[in-house]
């Protein structure tokens, strides 16, 4: 079965940096930067997809902020 797509959360981790979770599969990375991110992205894919790895993968930026209501 060929997965033309996935979807990877990508959230700022506590201790700096970023975390790349993919949605429905069991693919996880982090880096200091989104740069570095992507590219280790790519990497886990490669090791995770032996062959026909989605063709598009799309980046979900996740940043949660607190709003203090007075």
């Amino acid at each position: 079965m060929t997965m033309n797509e996935i979807i990877f959360m990508i959230e700022e981790s506590p201790d700096g940096g970023y975390t790349a979770e993919a949605l429905g599969q069991s693919i996880f990375t982090e880096a200091d930067t989104v740069p570095e991110l992507k590219a280790n992205i790519i990497d886990a894919m490669k090791c995770h997809f032996d062959s026909n790895p989605p063709k598009i993968v799309r980046l979900h930026f996740v940043k949660e902020e607190i709003l203090q209501y007075v």
